[in-house]
């Protein structure tokens, strides 16, 4: 399944996997809470991912954040 979300000023594609058991409304909020939290507070090299994102998969409690070079791609636990 593909929904959108809107983060820093860019629409970033979010995928998920069929065996997510958690709400996607649920798992989006926490991402999205996530995500604001690291653009403020994480280190340098979350912060060029996070400035570089151009899709997130969720797979199980994990969200893969995809960037413009893959080796800035990382994954960030949701819970």
């Amino acid at each position: 399944m593909k929904t959108v979300i809107h983060f820093d000023n860019k629409l970033i594609p979010v995928y998920f996997s069929s065996e997510n058991k958690q709400p996607m409304q649920r798992t989006l909020k926490l991402l999205t809470n996530a995500l604001d939290h690291k653009i403020r507070n994480g280190k340098q090299a979350l912060k060029k991912c996070l400035t570089s994102l151009i899709s997130i998969e969720i797979e199980g409690s994990e969200a893969i954040l995809h960037s413009k070079s893959e080796f800035d791609s990382l994954a960030l636990s949701l819970y």
